[in-house]
């Protein structure tokens, strides 16, 4: 078994987390988004870092 990258990969999982919680925070705040609250949060969570970034760019409304 080859030896795992984690130089690599650490940064790559803390920005998903980051990013993850970020998403989660503002969807909690925002009064209204495009679908149900709900299912964007799966998105954010089980999406991993495309979820996240679906939602900012699909989901949110701008008032």
């Amino acid at each position: 078994m080859e030896d795992i990258p984690w130089g690599l990969i650490g940064p790559l999982v803390g920005l998903q987390l980051l990013l993850a919680v970020i998403g989660l925070i503002s969807l909690s705040k925002a009064e209204s988004v495009r679908g149900p609250k709900w299912l964007w949060a799966i998105v954010i969570v089980l999406g991993n870092l495309i979820g996240t970034i679906a939602y900012f760019t699909a989901g949110r409304k701008d008032v």
